[in-house]
């Protein structure tokens, strides 16, 4: 089993808040000591920390789930509970959250110590203190703690390097990365030897340095699932600049030139962004014998069908096995990358951000009303739950303050208009209570 994984789905839920409580002063000498109900304490938020020590998602593979502590109940005396720590889930530098059910990106977590908030706790519970009033001095009223959120949130791993090597299989891209770096990938004479996305560390002599991606070998249709290709395609995007590794032998009986092509419409239909990073191209395996001839006319071909005033890509001539040329291109690369600037996968318009929204949008009720095949009828949407769930029951005062709420939100004149008569049924989750007219 390989114990590379660059994508999951888990499922995360914030603490509820802690409950209020409804208690009163009673002590000796202490007349008409009044309410004395603390508030409940917050929930914990379950927050993605960015942890340079991790590489892939391997952790999530078989914990899927991670839920966050309740905040603790609100004591007499006025006495509030206590809050409860976050939950923190480290993930890989280069980690891209999404929504698993919308597929909004939520979040991009590229920097160490980055933080998400990806499931916001739940408020503590207001307890009886909170609602005395001249009015009503001694007030049976509390609140249950604010639900958590909950969510099914999609993570993409995306390796964080600062260039890519790209081609097709067994074109010398895992031989180059272990003569340029410490990187032991997996070096075979077969095609997709290489499985995984193997990084290594590029140490120049005037101390310059920089991370090279070898990437699975790509074919024709890769962006369209064939091979490895929609695998992987997507660790390329953080790249900055591309070396497209052609074997120049021509193995296999294959065109160079038409090998170039395709590796370059994959990319294209993949991602078309990727065509804006800067592309060396390697001429590797230069020691045999037919390279030369293959490289002038792979020269001939390219020049031909570029534009007379576009820029002329470089090409260095190596030999991976022999380690000749090796440093011209590494210099160039180093050079390159000085002026290249990062490429943002994500534009501000494509993260999602909590809006506020300060007006009156009267097709947004809050509620929705369903009727029951056996004629009751049943109370939805997400404004009505919270304020349900937020509710405690034990207390007469506290229903009659929730009958309140429920008629200010229009509830009451909705149901008269569908029809709801003096002592028809209505359910809201699994309470059940009485229409009265």
């Amino acid at each position: 089993m390989s114990m590379f994984l660059d994508t999951a789905i888990i499922e995360v839920k914030a603490g509820k808040g802690g409950d209020g409580m409804v208690a009163f002063r009673r002590e000796k000498y202490v007349p008409d000591g009044g309410p004395a109900g603390g508030d409940g304490g917050r929930g914990g938020s379950v927050v993605l920390r960015v942890d340079e020590g991790l590489r892939t998602l391997m952790d999530f593979r078989f914990r899927r789930h991670f839920k966050a502590k309740p905040g603790e109940n609100g004591m007499s005396k006025g006495m509030h509970g206590r809050g409860s720590e976050d939950l923190i889930i480290p993930v890989p530098q280069g980690t891209t959250i999404k929504d698993a059910l919308t597929g909004k990106v939520l979040g991009d977590l590229i920097d160490q110590g980055q933080e998400l908030v990806i499931a916001k706790g739940g408020r503590g519970g207001r307890g009886n203190t909170r609602f005395a009033s001249p009015k009503n001095p001694a007030p049976e009223i509390a609140e249950n703690g604010e639900p958590g959120d909950e969510r099914k949130i999609e993570l993409e791993l995306k390796v964080l390097a600062d260039v890519g090597l790209v081609g097709f299989p067994s074109v010398g891209k895992s031989t180059l990365l272990s003569v340029i770096s410490a990187a032991r990938p997996k070096i075979a004479a077969y095609h997709f030897t290489t499985l995984v996305p193997n990084l290594g560390m590029v140490h120049l002599p005037d101390a310059r340095s920089y991370v090279v991606a070898d990437l699975p070998g790509l074919i024709e249709g890769a962006s369209s699932g064939v091979g490895l290709g929609t695998q992987f395609l997507k660790h390329i995007e953080r790249t900055r600049v591309i070396l497209h590794v052609i074997d120049m032998s021509a193995a296999d009986g294959r065109d160079p030139f038409l090998d170039y092509q395709i590796i370059n419409q994959e990319l294209a239909q993949h991602n078309l962004r990727l065509l804006e990073r800067p592309q060396i191209i390697v001429a590797n395996k230069m020691d045999m014998p037919t390279s030369q001839e293959n490289l002038a006319e792979f020269k001939e071909k390219l020049f031909a069908d570029l534009d007379e005033f576009a820029d002329q890509p470089k090409i260095f001539e190596i030999s991976a096995l022999t380690k000749q040329g090796l440093q011209a291109l590494l210099s160039a690369t180093a050079d390159l990358l000085e002026i290249t600037p990062e490429f943002p996968l994500y534009g501000e318009d494509e993260l999602e951000e909590d809006e506020v929204y300060y007006g009156f949008n009267d097709a947004d009720r809050g509620f929705e009303i369903d009727r029951n095949p056996d004629a009751s009828w049943e109370l939805s949407g997400e404004k009505l739950e919270k304020l349900f769930k937020m509710t405690n029951f034990d207390h007469d005062e506290t229903i009659m303050r929730f009958a309140r709420q429920l008629r200010s939100m229009g509830i009451d004149e909705a149901l008269r208009l569908r029809g709801a008569k003096d002592g028809d049924l209505v359910h809201i989750g699994d309470f059940t209570f009485e229409f009265v007219d």
